[in-house]
């Protein structure tokens, strides 16, 4: 039997994690700001099933509830970071209230996340952190700017703490699902379209949202499942892409970010002292 902390576990991804994690008999720290999606679990886990009710903008609270797990449980062995939400608008169509709730849940509640685990991680002797990204981590969409630079960020964030922890048996698994039936788009924050956009490719992506065309093929359980199969795994690799459309974005995007590094060799190189 394993123990999970899993946030962002009352809807979505996370939560089809923790249905699943418990009916195989393993230990979960739920975390949500709701409780009630819980409610239906509890009867079939029973102390299996452990409840957290904090914002991951609320630090302070992040902190104690971790401490207050590993303290109760003794051991985790993997900590999920999974909550966050989306933003869609242009750039210079979001507000600065927008762009502040956008970064403090997504990249720096993720980031005080990983602070709060890794002293408890490495006083155990080790652990795995499994950080929900998305294929967004990877390439872009527009009218996405404020939640790419979410997954951009956490994204190069982790790359460097997994180098720093690996020597106390600490690793680091990044998932990157494409587009998913988890109610992503039900919950997504938009900001107040301007005019000016209506013609351009963010406005395209926007009709798209709105009018049901955005290509989703993601099965939400499959996803969770596979996220699941990789974090049991002795040695998984770093990222792993979930999902067709994931695969071929992320590949083009690459592609494209490999060409261009090759195509300018020459005048990279002479940036070089002689």
């Amino acid at each position: 039997m394993k123990t999970w902390l899993i946030t962002g576990a009352s809807s979505g991804l996370g939560l089809h994690m923790t249905t699943q994690l418990l009916a195989r008999g393993d230990r979960v720290v739920a975390c949500g700001r709701r409780t009630a999606p819980f409610d239906a679990l509890r009867p079939a886990a029973g102390d299996r099933l452990r409840v957290a009710c904090f914002d991951m903008t609320d630090t302070e609270a992040l902190r104690r509830e971790v401490d207050a797990a590993f303290a109760a449980l003794g051991r985790i062995d993997t900590v999920v970071s999974n909550a966050g939400y989306g933003l869609f608008g242009a750039a210079e169509e979001v507000s600065d209230a927008q762009i502040a709730r956008q970064i403090a849940t997504n990249l720096t509640g993720s980031i005080q996340l990983v602070r709060a685990v890794l002293p408890h991680l490495r006083a155990q002797g080790g652990g795995r952190i499994l950080q929900v990204s998305s294929e967004g981590g990877q390439t872009t969409y527009p009218g996405f700017s404020l939640y790419h630079a979410t997954k951009w960020g956490i994204e190069g964030f982790l790359d460097a703490v997994a180098q720093e922890v690996a020597p106390f048996g600490i690793d680091v698994v990044i998932a990157e699902p494409g587009p998913t039936d988890t109610g992503f788009g039900g919950g997504l924050d938009h900001a107040t379209p301007l005019p000016d956009y209506a013609a351009t490719p963010a406005g395209d992506v926007r009709r798209a949202i709105i009018d049901g065309g955005f290509d989703i093929r993601g099965d939400a359980e499959r996803t969770a499942a596979a996220m699941l199969q990789v974090a049991d795994m002795a040695s998984p690799r770093r990222r792993i892409a979930l999902g067709s459309l994931a695969y071929a974005n992320i590949r083009r995007a690459l592609d494209a970010r490999l060409d261009d590094l090759h195509a300018q060799q020459a005048l990279t190189l002479s940036a070089d002292r002689t």
